[in-house]
């Protein structure tokens, strides 16, 4: 496999002239706020939140105090935006090819590189400072080493050199249901690091998924993820196996967090219909579905909505405890 430099030369300014030679014409301020939006990944913003909020309310063992939920939540979208703002700066030389991801601002040329790459580093200062005196130093530190670990170990490390790229690199995505912990109680315990473990398990089925509909993309630009180096079967096998773990792992949560009864039937219903998915893919995989007959989206969508629904079930629970 041809390795790729994660570090492209960087451009500094607006293409001016399109390939014909005509002129490009500026951008509006709106067009300009919606690229930098863009850079932050609103969508990936949402999830994180989904894993931080409830575990907050599972922390106060009922309503935490809402001063507390909007300075973390403020502070939790500026630190996500920054890492996935630098992430799209690295990134851009592969977005570019990727259908998936060719409609990103960077490269559309809506935002040069050092523009974008000010703008992720002056949201991870605020971030920082934002959650340090707002909240507390602990949540803060934790976003921050979050942060870090996506940028330089996933990004930069993980993501162009490993089948094992989103395996690792998915501990980032883990860190908010530690964030959300400490905002409330300003220490760490068992519960989280459970939630912690359910994230972690759930990236990959969600991430391969995805990967197996658009493997070709990710094979033209050399990044190895599962879908790309191993055979359907074998990677909807992986699937499984990360599955069945995740599900125990969130039925863990019931005696260690003492919750009621509305978490564990939640954590045992949704788990079911989780492993059904992984396991119809499987089926899928093994008579020889390729492609699009393979339906891979179908476990990835529901793995979205698998997640908000089993942490609105650990904040829901300590409500009617």
């Amino acid at each position: 496999m041809t390795a790729v430099d994660p570090r492209p030369a960087a451009t500094t300014s607006y293409p001016t002239q399109m390939p014909d030679g005509t002129a490009v014409p500026r951008p509006s301020v709106r067009d300009v706020v919606k690229a930098y939006v863009g850079l932050t990944k609103p969508r990936i913003i949402e999830l994180l939140l989904i894993t931080t909020v409830p575990v907050m309310f599972l922390a106060a063992g009922g309503v935490p105090e809402l001063g507390v939920v909007a300075a973390t939540l403020v502070g939790g979208i500026l630190a996500a935006g920054s890492a996935n703002t630098i992430n799209c700066v690295l990134d851009r030389d592969i977005d570019e090819q990727m259908r998936r991801t060719r409609r990103r601002p960077l490269p559309r040329h809506a935002v040069s590189p050092r523009s974008a790459t000010v703008f992720g580093i002056v949201l991870g200062i605020l971030a920082t400072l934002e959650l340090g005196l707002f909240v507390n130093w602990l949540s803060s530190v934790l976003a921050l080493a979050a942060n870090a670990f996506y940028v330089f170990g996933y990004t930069m490390v993980l993501k162009r050199r490993t089948v094992q790229n989103i395996v690792w690199g998915g501990i980032a995505g883990c860190f908010p249901t530690l964030i959300g912990w400490t905002a409330v109680t300003n220490e760490l315990a068992w519960t989280p690091f459970v939630l912690f473990g359910v994230v972690f398990f759930w990236t990959p089925p969600h991430t391969w998924a995805l990967a197996m509909r658009y493997r070709e993309d990710y094979a033209s630009v050399d990044v190895p993820m599962l879908p790309v180096v191993a055979t359907p079967v074998a990677t909807a096998r992986q699937i499984m196996a990360y599955s069945v773990v995740m599900v125990a792992t969130s039925i863990a949560l019931w005696p260690i967090a003492d919750t009621g009864f509305v978490y564990p039937l939640a954590a045992i219903a949704l788990g079911v219909l989780f492993l059904r998915e992984a396991r119809g893919l499987l089926l899928r995989a093994h008579t020889g579905a390729e492609g699009a007959a393979l339906r891979p989206m179908r476990l990835f969508h529901f793995s979205n909505i698998y997640l908000a629904l089993l942490f609105i079930a650990a904040a829901v629970d300590p409500l009617l405890h």
